[in-house]
């Protein structure tokens, strides 16, 4: 329809929208308004309209600021005045709002509404400012008890925990910064005290949340070398929370907390990007100091968050240059580390991992060749600097870090592969007689396999030496690593699944089983083979119920790979015969990737109880179930749920009670999976049954997640039919539905060009209209709801018909208004109805029938201009059949019409005619 052009119109539209309860479109309406509008009283009064639908939207901010600018063109609009006290009011600006309602009190002395605004408006502020003058003598009192030693334990812990809490409050914040707070903290932190360090340290990151001026203030009072040093401290609660302080403090500097204070202040605050660049450089020396404990050393974590982009449409990654100048060096030193050897730095098992997730999110953040080619011969230069055949430790180093940064850019680890003498000294290193030597290149062999040109290269050069080793060698770990490598596959299989086994091996070597056989099977023979060994999948069952976040990736990896639930990039064909041509390499699909074997390996899991080890995993605790586990967690289930037959299974294991968790928590590719494969049971199974209790209503809203058009068109679907099912069972649960907002997304896939969506969205509204809250949103003016229902109810889809006439007869028989709507939302409406009425498909003629029966029952002019049309006729012929009990329910509501029509005296009895 052509967009409207006049002011005036625009707002009466606002107002039906407001009326309506569709306060978004009422803001649409009145912000075009706005922008077509020259007339200033228009002007003040569409701003002030504006401003109501933000009170009701709970968008206070943009309330107080639309009601100001009426205010501005009309200093006594009184509704301006009062939306914004409301506003402000609900933003805790209690003074500001105080003055706008006694300014409205002050132009209507009688208006009780405005008197009682102020009475309560007073009363808060009264207790606002007795909370203030108060907290000064609360802070002081708890800083005694928490800095006399002589204090009862209970009332210390009390006096920690009642700081903390004040210091996330804004006046209490502010009152313990004013009051000399920061210092008496301080104080707290050098009782080395875990427990008072701990106390101080969440206050301190409280004060800072939101704040960019008192985070400024704070971190050049502490110092970020004191910051640094809590941080390297060796104890992971106190490591933990100084780094979530600096983290806080980094949000503030980069403009990412919740501000709310503007003006004078943001003139005290410093420059930001000096403080960050700060940072950074103390961030990078810690990396390399011996003085920094493991714990300490993984909060490199923080660089991992705030250095590359979040979004690569921001052209500036000048931070990501700044690391890479000044501390690209410092990071492959890390992942360089030998744990096992006498000079390491202190790590933990995650450190060199996380740097490697470093060295690759630093890479994946240049934009261009010049940049990436700085970055490659800055490593290349390090690890040659290191290559030193007169001193293997310091040439060891320069191959662990090849292996880490294979862990990381892998094309470019492969590029280091590539440097002159790496892979001959990796197989050297293998026939050395030191077992760290062979530990160390054996693990980078590993990872320098995947790529098939240095697979070659070790199969040809170094498998020999590697059995020999083998035999030889009685070191477990040298052992385990060396078997990766191995051609034989069962010989491979049968290790790990002993080693697995075997809790008398160390953690670390079980670690490696674990591993070694989630990157075994990437190869199609290996998970074929490895599903069909049942001792190895109960051994790999049982290890992923350990609390090791390592083992629980690489099961939950091992099985992503065994089900070929990982992304695969779709090979157009014309794409491949333009490869073919031009003579490049076209990855072909292994026979034993393909569909059938895949099915069998996913029935095969499910025989061995994967569903239960699953279940399992997802109860681990949150430490070690990390976001990644979780996402191939939720990825597995969704390949499980693929089959129909087999969700009945996966539900009776405890499957849909453990998607709920990953469909709510994670990252946004495991939330989309966990959620589609919770579409998928719902769509088929027994509410009650797949969720029992409460449950149910939490898989709500994944299901309309789902309803969105950036997810594929299979995913909107099966959510469909999941809520089609849900809102078939109970008034509580359709309620559940609607309060998740996902009515207008049901109502666009009406529209849908796409036969299925279409029809599981209209059978998915055809069970929500039974809710009355539904019926009140057809009955509502300023909406096409009922008509685009009128419209489908016309469709040549039967699917779609029988559906959108069961909603129409719904609706006309639980809302008289909808009956004469009915017959204004289209001129099509009589001949839609006519055809209903004579439908081949029994279903959809009966519930035209209810619709006339309905149509004429409401009103007897509605009736009249039924009994004038060739609605009559059809009616008469319908109803003079012969009693049939096939069809006898679709005689007798055509009966009940006429009936009906002859008690208005419309017509008369057969007799009479």
């Amino acid at each position: 329809c052509k967009e409207m052009e006049d002011p005036i119109q625009l707002k009466e539209e606002g107002n039906k929208y407001f009326q309506a309860n569709d306060y978004e479109k009422a803001v649409q309406s009145y912000t075009q308004a706005i922008k077509l509008n020259k007339d200033k009283a228009l002007q003040a009064v569409l701003y002030r309209n504006r401003a109501a639908c933000f009170l009701k939207k709970e968008e206070y901010a943009k309330a107080a600021s639309d009601a100001s600018r009426a205010i501005d063109i009309n200093a006594s609009d009184i509704k301006a005045l009062y939306r914004r006290s409301q506003a402000l009011e609900k933003l805790g600006k209690l003074d500001q709002a105080f003055k706008d309602a006694q300014k409205c009190a002050t132009i209507e002395p009688r208006n009780k509404n405005f008197q009682e605004t102020l009475r309560r408006l007073g009363a808060n502020i009264q207790d606002k400012l007795r909370i203030q003058f108060s907290t000064d003598s609360r802070v002081q009192k708890m800083f005694e008890i928490l800095l006399d030693e002589n204090s009862e334990k209970e009332k210390r812990e009390k006096a920690a925990n009642n700081l903390i809490v004040l210091g996330r409050e804004e006046a209490g914040a502010e009152r313990i910064f004013q009051n000399n707070g920061v210092s008496l903290l301080l104080q707290l932190i050098e009782t080395k005290n875990a427990d008072l360090i701990l106390a101080a340290v969440r206050t301190l990151s409280g004060m800072c949340t939101g704040h960019k001026a008192r985070a400024t203030a704070i971190l050049h009072y502490l110092g970020i070398d004191n910051i640094c040093m809590w941080m390297s401290v060796d104890n992971e609660e106190i490591s933990l929370a100084v780094c979530n302080l600096l983290q806080t403090i980094t949000d503030c500097l980069l403009g990412q907390g919740k501000e709310e204070h503007h003006g004078k202040e943001e003139a005290v605050v410093l420059d930001t990007k000096k403080d960050l660049r700060m940072i950074t450089m103390r961030l990078l020396d810690m990396l390399v100091s011996k003085e920094v404990s493991g714990q300490g050393r993984d909060r490199l974590r923080l660089l991992n968050k705030n250095i590359p982009r979040k979004d690569l449409k921001d052209h500036d990654n000048s931070r990501t240059i700044f690391v890479i100048d000044n501390g690209l060096k410092k990071i492959l030193k890390v992942v360089g580390q030998i744990p096992e050897m006498p000079d390491s730095l202190p790590l933990t098992e995650n450190t060199q991992l996380t740097a490697s997730v470093l060295l690759n999110k630093l890479y994946d953040d240049l934009r261009c060749d010049p940049e990436r080619d700085n970055y490659r011969v800055i490593c290349e230069e390090y690890i040659k600097s290191k290559i030193d055949p007169q001193d293997m430790d310091k040439t060891l180093h320069a191959i662990q870090m090849v292996s880490g940064v294979l862990q990381g850019p892998f094309d470019l680890g492969n590029k280091l592969l590539g440097m002159k003498g790496v892979m001959e000294m990796m197989v050297a290193l293998c026939g050395s007689e030191r077992e760290i030597d062979q530990l160390v290149a054996v693990e980078a062999l590993i990872h320098a396999s995947t790529k098939l040109s240095r697979a070659t290269f070790i199969i040809s050069n170094g498998v020999t030496l590697l059995k020999e080793i083998y035999k030889k060698t009685k070191n477990e770990k040298i052992k385990i690593r060396k078997l990766v490598l191995a051609p034989e596959i069962e010989m491979r299989m049968f290790f790990f699944s002993r080693w697995l086994c075997n809790t008398s091996i160390d953690a670390r070597t079980r670690k490696w089983a674990v591993e070694g056989l989630a990157y075994l099977t990437l190869d199609a023979d290996v998970k074929d083979d490895f599903v069909e060994d049942e001792l190895a999948l109960q051994a790999m069952f049982e290890l992923a119920k350990t609390s090791d976040k390592t083992i629980l990736y690489s099961v939950a990896s091992a099985l992503v790979n065994c089900t070929n639930s990982y992304d695969t990039k779709e090979l157009v064909p014309e794409l491949v015969q333009l490869a073919k041509f031009s003579k490049q390499h076209v990855p072909e699909e292994h026979p034993k990737d393909k569909k059938d074997f895949v099915v069998k390996r996913v029935k095969r899991l499910l025989k061995a109880g994967v569903v239960s080890a699953l279940a399992c995993m997802v109860k681990a605790d949150s430490a070690i179930l990390t976001d990644q586990s979780k996402e191939l967690i939720a990825r597995v289930f969704l390949a499980l749920c693929e089959d129909p037959k087999d969700r009945g299974t996966i539900v009776a294991q405890g499957g849909g009670k453990a998607l709920i968790p990953l469909a709510v928590e994670g990252t946004e590719v495991g939330k989309i999976k966990a959620s589609h494969a919770l579409a998928k049971i719902a769509a088929i199974s027994n509410p009650d049954m797949a969720f029992p209790g409460e449950r149910v209503y939490e898989v709500v809203r994944p299901l309309v997640s789902l309803l969105n058009t950036e997810r594929d068109g299979l995913q909107n679907y099966e959510a469909l039919l999941g809520l089609t099912n849900f809102s078939g069972r109970s008034d509580k649960l359709r309620m559940k539905i609607v309060k998740e907002r996902a009515l207008p997304d049901i109502e666009n896939y009406m529209f849908e060009n796409h036969d299925q969506l279409r029809q599981a969205a209209t059978e998915c509204m055809c069970n929500l209209v039974v809710n009355k809250e539904v019926q009140e949103r057809f009955v509502a003016d300023g909406n096409d709801r009922l008509k685009l229902v009128v419209l489908l109810c016309g469709e040549d889809d039967e699917k779609v018909q029988v559906a959108a006439a069961g909603a129409l007869a719904m609706l006309t028989a639980a809302q008289k208004k909808l009956c004469s709507k009915m017959t204004e939302v289209t001129t099509q409406w009589l001949e839609i109805l006519q055809r209903l009425c004579l439908h081949d498909n029994m279903k959809v003629q009966h519930r035209g029938l209810v619709i006339a029966f309905n149509l004429i029952s409401a009103d007897k002019e509605l009736a009249k201009k039924l009994v004038e049309s060739e609605l009559l006729e059809i009616l008469t012929y319908i109803g003079k059949q012969e009693d049939d009990p096939k069809k006898q329910h679709v005689i007798n509501v055509a009966r009940d019409c006429l009936t009906r029509c002859m008690d208005y005296g419309l017509i008369k009895p057969l007799s009479q005619a």
